[in-house]
């Protein structure tokens, strides 16, 4: 099965998305979640790639990202971690989300070549505009990796048109202005915007950014692909790592117990 069928398979029925980053609190635990998020529900799973200037992100992924660099974290690395979860599991995929500059600093097709051949499915690069994503886009697209691309509520129609003509695997609605886990969730803008996107593609839509509580993604999966989670997750683990960044005992079992209730809450709606 290609990189990219795994990833259109899992979309073609109501998809859970969980984000946790790499390497938080260390790459132990993000192997150990990576194992256990299919089986509590997760159809897709996000990963974040930790850079030291997160302008997209709130408080709590920020905070994420830097106890992963801290770690040690190195896109290297978290290519080997995703061979080694490809090893037990084939059939989930994997995108990972981050920013330009760890990616051009690696060497694009490098990048490229080696996200593929470790079993990556799809990327997502928040500050990478349309107008400037060729040098990217051309080699990822040729290697096999879909370009999960973002629209906000600010974007006009011509953008959006540009946007989903160009986008493979889903489209990423950002639900709220700012940067995640920023504000309350208007559910009622959120699913205009949705079915306004899909006038422009037959690509699945998923919505991220806000929402934190499983009756918010249950509300969201009536009209949306796809309910995409990341703040709220992150924030359990922030919650179960000790004063010196180790894992606590519980980390493990309250972001499986989570994840398990927000992905039933989905999956309640198709």
């Amino acid at each position: 099965m290609s990189e990219r069928s795994r990833l259109s398979k899992a979309l073609q029925k109501k998809a859970f998305i969980p984000f946790i980053m790499a390497g938080d609190p260390d790459l132990a635990t993000t192997f150990a979640l990576l194992k256990a998020l299919p089986a509590a529900g997760a159809d897709v799973i996000e990963l974040g790639v930790p850079f030291s200037d997160p302008t997209a992100d709130g408080k709590e992924i920020q905070a994420a990202g830097i106890r992963a660099l801290k770690s040690g974290t190195t896109l290297n690395k978290i290519f080997l971690l995703v061979a080694e979860f490809r090893l037990e599991n084939t059939h989930t995929p994997i995108v990972l989300m981050g920013y330009y500059n760890p990616v051009y600093a690696y060497g694009i097709q490098a990048f490229c070549d080696d996200a593929v051949k470790a079993g990556v499915d799809g990327v997502i690069l928040v500050d990478l505009p349309p107008e400037e994503e060729a040098e990217f886009a051309t080699p990822a697209t040729k290697a096999g990796l879909d370009l999960v691309r973002l629209i906000s509520p600010t974007t006009n129609d011509a953008r959006i048109k540009m946007i989903t003509t160009a986008a493979t695997g889903f489209v990423y609605y950002v639900s709220l202005k700012g940067v995640t886990g920023a504000a309350a969730l208007a559910t009622e803008t959120v699913q205009t915007a949705v079915t306004h996107i899909k006038t422009f593609s037959a690509l699945p839509v998923g919505v991220g950014f806000g929402i934190r509580t499983p009756e918010q993604a249950e509300t969201v999966a009536a009209f949306a692909d796809a309910v995409i989670v990341g703040s709220a997750i992150v924030q359990k683990i922030a919650e179960n790592v000790d004063s010196t960044g180790k894992p606590l005992p519980t980390l493990h079992s309250t972001v499986v117990s989570f994840v398990t209730a927000m992905a039933a809450a989905v999956h309640a709606k198709g």
